[in-house]
């Protein structure tokens, strides 16, 4: 009977089409358009492989509203709807998904199909400085930023196939290549220097790719209870903000949908996403550039840390937040897409005289790791709460108690890269794995962060962790590893508080 399958299963592939989805991965969930219809699709031609457990967790999904284990890299949500109901996103895709169908997955490959889908009032100026863009939910959000000039993404070229002649001189395809490794890529000093500028001196991202939602309605303050762990009701109001990541708009925006439908609260939710750009200046320096750009006391006393207030840029009205994502003094510029450039160019020229640069997310995966804040579905997923996660600060709450399972940071003094999902071993026993890894370049270390477990089934105390000695391994090969309670970098929180020894 395993045999007359397995050749029907080859007749059926090479006589049939087969769905190849965008990304190489299922389409599941229910469907952000129909509430209560239900994808399960999609499979890549590997239905017979992953139909048992998909199967499975659909069938809990319907029933309970949400899959039982983590599910989040197949759910249709991950797919921007601008996307999903474009023919040339969906046509080119699906061929590049179909044709690295056995390519070896590198960590830091892109896709070079329906490039250029979402672009912010940003692009051009930052493409002629050298940047170079990675693809999320359709945006180009900066990578790094090349020294040797511009690498613009062309239009698909489908590999040469179907009489389309190939890209020539293909500059954005030529570094991709270079990063097709599991070691330290030719670029690796280019992106410490980002993360060393903003560390020392001052530096601006461009995240314009954040989504960034209106919560509105009389009910706005319910539902705004109803949805977050935190207590945001600092003041009387009925008008929310909301600026999420980009990659987790639409799932963000679905869920945040269905709930004020379910509730029946009296309120709107309304996407500002492609009328704001967002830029981020970050550093001990950056308090002196934008004070000559915004029309406000930044000290700590007018503008404390995690506050926000509209000010004038360069006579253009923004919100500025006092936040950071790479664990430094800095505040975010959310601005209306007129005037996006204008306040872009009045920034870079108070900086000049500071030593300015663009930095790209490269440099901020390895600045917030460095930090120990957390990546959604790299560190953080579904299946976590927020005390396994250490982000019990985050909730209406305050709790002591010990749990099963806990995030750890830990380093190596060897200089090997690691990506994520290395084995974890404490006295030689295997007790988890890395959720994200990336080198800090000011400790100057390989970090990660990973859950551990007891193999007993206890608590993981932090006794546990200091009686251990932990490994990490990769490639087969077991590196002596450092487990810290607290990151390694900056863990009283001075800086973002702007205190600098």
């Amino acid at each position: 009977m395993v045999s007359q399958c397995l050749c029907i299963k080859n007749i059926l592939s090479i006589c049939l089409s087969e769905s190849f989805t965008a990304d190489h991965k299922p389409l599941m969930g229910e469907a952000p358009e129909v509430r209560g219809y239900f994808l399960g699709c999609g499979f890549n031609s590997a239905g017979m492989m992953l139909g048992g457990g998909c199967g499975r967790e659909l069938a809990h999904w319907i029933i309970h509203g949400r899959p039982e284990k983590d599910m989040y890299g197949y759910d249709i949500r991950r797919f921007h709807h601008s996307l999903t109901d474009n023919n040339r996103w969906i046509r080119e895709r699906s061929h590049e998904s179909y044709a690295k169908n056995y390519s070896v997955v590198f960590p830091f490959d892109e896709p070079l199909a329906s490039r250029n889908m979402r672009r912010d009032p940003f692009h051009k100026a930052l493409t002629e400085q050298g940047c170079v863009f990675q693809e999320r939910h359709g945006w180009e959000r900066p990578g790094w930023f090349n020294k040797d000039g511009a690498a613009p993404v062309k239009d698909y070229d489908y590999y040469g196939a179907y009489d389309t002649p190939k890209n020539a001189n293909y500059k954005y395809n030529e570094l991709l290549g270079k990063e097709y490794t599991f070691s330290f890529p030719p670029h690796h000093d280019v992106i410490k220097n980002e993360c060393l500028t903003c560390r020392n001196g001052v530096a601006v991202f461009n995240m314009s790719y954040f989504g960034k939602f209106f919560l509105t309605g009389p009910d706005a303050k319910k539902a705004a209870d109803w949805l977050f762990t935190a207590d945001v009701n600092k003041k009387p109001g009925d008008t929310y903000y909301l600026a999420i990541g980009g990659g987790v708009a639409e799932h963000n925006w679905n869920h945040i949908s269905t709930v004020l439908q379910d509730q029946g609260f009296r309120c709107q939710l309304a996407d500002h996403s492609e009328d704001m750009g967002m830029i981020s200046i970050q550093g001990p320096k950056s308090r002196a550039v934008l004070q000559e750009v915004l029309d406000t006391d930044l000290s700590n006393e007018a503008f404390p840390f995690s506050t926000h207030k509209v000010v004038n840029a360069a006579g253009h009205q923004v919100r500025a937040m006092r936040l950071s994502f790479v664990g430094e003094l800095g505040w975010e510029l959310h601005i209306p897409k007129d005037s996006c450039m204008p306040v872009y160019n009045a920034v870079m020229a108070a900086g000049a005289k500071h030593g300015i640069i663009n930095s790209g997310y490269r440099a901020i995966d390895s600045l917030s790791i460095e930090k120990g804040y957390r990546h959604w579905h790299a560190d953080l997923r579904p299946d976590d709460t927020p005390l396994e996660a250490g982000l019990a600060f985050t909730c209406k709450l305050k709790s002591t108690i010990p749990f099963q399972g806990k995030i750890v940071c830990f380093t190596i003094d060897e200089k090997m890269p690691m990506f994520g999902l290395e084995a974890i071993f404490r006295n030689g026993v295997p007790v988890g794995h890395l959720r994200r890894s990336d080198y800090g370049f000011y400790i100057d270390k390989t970090i990660g962060y990973g859950y551990i477990r007891n193999p007993d089934g206890g608590v993981v105390s932090a006794d546990f962790i200091r009686s251990g000695e932990f490994t990490l391994e990769r490639m087969g090969v077991t590196y002596k590893a450092k487990a810290h309670l607290k990151t390694p970098f900056d863990s009283e929180n001075k800086r973002v508080k702007g205190i600098y020894d």
